[in-house]
């Protein structure tokens, strides 16, 4: 299983290595990879049947818990073999229609990191590899959107998709690391033991926000919804891969493999239902006003995720069941739509439905593909979206309380779907010819085979939807612990679902013949760009952007003594803020050392010498104050038995005197740079850090907890260093390339500074 996963990151490293010369020989090679990962999970089939799951084990960071443990229960193995399945399709498709395209090979190791990612995201049965691998995806995404980075619309979309998605990343972190902390596993099926944590627990309402957050921006949900359309610059392979297939499924895959943990929760059901209910009718209506064969794919794609969360929300085995149908109906016609629009856009030049039609005389292969998959999504009887239309009604039906307003907003959000089916799968090919004058060149069979392939599947599920049912619904209800799924059957009698299925079509079918998308009718919706999520996020990007050259013109504005007072002043607050939060505990005096005389002295010498220090009106005066403090500090380890360290101090103090000394002699005279209120603010920090920092180790001194990494360095440093000064084998062995490494900084300062004393620049030189 592992190498499985794994696999398409080899595949990924190999072909950018090796990719110009594997392409050379055939671009439909790395198809291998995606059929055998998917021969080999369709080979896993029947014992995931049989046991309901099987689950793999490798150790990895044991220490804290973090392993490559692998799920492979029915859910997982749904969304395995449409990602695998679909990639087959999609690599297949790719190798003729890339062909052309310069990069190729940069084109494909991405997909097949990206395929990687998903696998090891829906398999993961560990919170931190689920992490990993989501992070992955959204890396890969990111350079399969950019693709064509020569063009500034294509870096604008990877750079926005990857701040959306990589912000919900940081949201499944939290979740994942407070999830562990809540149930001491990082087990995601060990997790379902500590169901109370999710939905009883103090924890549960932080939890359920951090996964919803998280889920929403990966599946394209309102308010985060506008970077799937903008993705819409890659290439088409891309799109159908990506975003409608795959990537996008991911926030739903999490929200239905932790749905189990939340049930019952009223908010957890109350929040899916409406941001799903919302996104699914502002993406509808949107595709309304487009033209272009891609954007309206894009708001039906988000339509579709806000249907699947809706269902979701509504909770319970009938609509939990019917989401897992409705993503294999989904991934089904919106690949296979995705897959006739790359044709159509590759073979005329154009994705413009107001101007496209007729085309079924040049590409009648590619016309019956897009007629199925427009048929499919807008649930005719015979095909595998029938099927799904009406479960979706039933489950809105059979919820207490709201089933008439739920069961309006699904018929309004299938109605517009029956309209984007059909201007994308059916006007471009059927009406008057596209061009009179010059015919369109028939597409190669290695286009539209693909796109042919899927629309025979959802003929073939929905004729025989036993299959469906059979191969992947039943065992991935299975794996959500849902004890009575509904049978899927081609006929549900006379009943309210079915008149609700046939006033969808006609709604529909009405809305498609009489409502032409044109200029005018998109530029009406672009009146309202300036308050949507898309242009408010951007407003909120350029006044944080503001805040930050504010805030850095304030904290790093170039001057030194300006970084060590933001560094000291915020230093003070953290301080002050533990001592006030926690009562201050006041040290023994009678239990210490008692103080002799030439520590007086000693101490008396220090603080004369600071004051020096801060009152004298020369640098080099002000040099020699300072390493006075320095020599006094020598004599405080002198007289506490440590002569090792008062000789280090002594021979550190002496050689920062002499550099600074060097340095200092050619700068110019003493000036007074700062104020007199400045001065005072600065003494007054000063002091109070000085004196937070004597509190602190007085608190540090009361505090007696066993010594036990004392206790190892005692026990350890003769008997595995050879050494009886504990110091210098913690400093040699123990810590030896933490010595090394500031050892080589050191030299690298007094590299410098030597470079500096040598430094001779002539006045006219700027």
């Amino acid at each position: 299983m592992l190498f499985a996963v794994l696999l398409g990151i080899i595949a990924a490293i190999f072909i950018g290595i090796f990719g110009k010369t594997v392409l050379r020989m055939s671009t439909f090679l790395p198809t291998l990879i995606p059929l055998g990962l998917f021969s080999y999970f369709l080979s896993l089939l029947p014992s995931v049947n049989a046991h309901g799951g099987l689950a793999y084990h490798y150790s990895w960071v044991k220490s804290i818990g973090v392993n490559l443990d692998f799920n492979l229960d029915g859910l997982a193995i749904l969304f395995a073999l449409i990602i695998t399945g679909i990639g087959t399709l999609v690599f297949f498709y790719a190798g003729y229609y890339m062909k052309s395209y310069d990069g190729k090979e940069r084109f494909f190791a991405f997909l097949s990191l990206f395929m990687a990612a998903m696998l090891g995201l829906v398999l993961s049965d560990n919170v931190i590899t689920l992490f990993i691998f989501w992070e992955l995806t959204s890396i890969s995404s990111f350079f399969l959107i950019g693709f064509n980075n020569h063009e500034f619309a294509s870096r604008k979309s990877a750079l926005q998709a990857l701040a959306i998605t990589g912000l919900g990343g940081l949201f499944l972190l939290g979740f994942s690391i407070l999830a562990y902390f809540n149930t001491d596993t990082m087990s995601i099926q060990e997790m379902l033991h500590s169901k109370s944590v999710f939905s009883e627990g103090n924890f549960s309402i932080v939890l359920l926000i951090l996964l919803l957050v998280a889920a929403f921006t990966k599946s394209a949900q309102f308010p985060f919804h506008f970077w799937l359309p903008g993705a819409m610059k890659a290439p088409t392979p891309v799109s159908t891969y990506l975003h409608s297939a795959t990537m996008v499924k991911a926030g739903v895959y999490i929200l239905l493999r932790f749905s189990p943990h939340f049930e019952g929760l009223e908010l957890w059901h109350g929040l899916l239902i409406s941001f799903g209910a919302i996104t699914m009718i502002y993406a509808a209506i949107q595709t309304l006003f487009r033209k272009d064969m891609k954007s309206i794919l894009a708001y039906s794609t988000i339509a579709a995720l806000g249907i699947l969360v809706f269902l979701i929300g509504l909770g319970g085995d009938y609509a939990i069941t019917t989401a897992l149908l409705f993503i294999l109906v989904h991934a089904l016609y919106k690949a296979a739509l995705f897959l006739v629009t790359g044709i159509v856009d590759k073979y005329t030049g154009s994705r413009d439905v107001s101007a496209l039609s007729g085309l079924r005389r040049f590409m009648l292969p590619v016309a019956l593909a897009g007629l199925i998959a427009a048929l499919s999504s807008a649930g005719l009887p015979g095909t595998i979206g029938f099927i799904g239309k009406d479960l979706i009604y039933e489950s809105t039906l059979l919820h207490p309380g709201i089933w008439l307003g739920l069961t309006v907003l699904a018929v309004v959000t299938n109605v517009l779907m029956v309209y984007a089916g059909f201007a994308v799968g059916i006007k471009p090919f059927f009406g008057k010819p596209y061009r009179k004058e010059t015919p369109v060149e028939a597409p190669s069979i290695f286009l539209w085979i693909a796109p042919v392939i899927l629309a025979a599947l959802c003929v073939l599920f929905g004729l025989l939807p036993h299959l469906a049912e059979m191969w992947f619904i039943k065992n991935a209800a299975n794996g959500l612990h849902i004890s009575s799924p509904p049978y899927l059957k081609i006929w549900h009698g006379f009943n309210t679902v079915l008149l609700l299925s046939l006033l969808t079509l006609a709604l529909g079918t009405l809305i498609y013949l009489v409502w032409k998308p044109n200029q005018k009718k998109a530029q009406f919706i672009q009146r309202f760009q300036s308050i949507s999520p898309q242009a408010m996020l951007t407003q909120l990007v350029v006044l944080f952007d503001m805040f930050a050259h504010f805030f850095t013109r304030i904290t790093q504005n170039g001057y030194l003594r300006n970084y060590v007072l933001v560094i000291v002043v915020v230093f003070v607050a953290t301080v002050a803020a533990f001592f006030l939060s926690s009562p201050l505990q006041l040290l023994d005096f009678k239990s210490q050392t008692p103080i002799a005389i030439n520590d007086i002295i000693t101490v008396a010498i220090m603080v004369i010498a600071i004051a020096f220090t801060v009152f004298s009106q020369s640098r080099l005066a002000a040099i020699a104050g300072l390493g006075i403090v320095g020599y006094a500090m020598c004599f405080i380890f002198v007289f506490f038995s440590a002569p090792d360290l008062a000789m280090t101090q002594f021979t550190i103090d002496t050689l920062t005197v002499i550099l600074f000394v060097l340095v200092l002699y050619r700068l110019p005279k003493y000036l007074r740079l700062s104020n007199t209120v400045n001065r005072w603010r600065d003494g007054v920090i000063a002091l109070v850090f000085g004196g937070l920092i004597t509190l602190l180790v007085l608190e540090v001194m009361m505090a007696r907890r066993p010594g036990t990494v004392s206790q190892y360095y005692v026990d350890n440093a003769y008997v595995l260093a050879k050494g009886k000064n504990i110091v210098n084998v913690i400093l040699v062995d123990f810590r030896g390339f933490d010595t090394l490494i500031e050892v080589v900084v050191l030299s690298i300062a007094a590299i410098g500074v030597f470079g500096l004393l040598k430094l001779h620049i002539k006045r006219n030189e700027k």
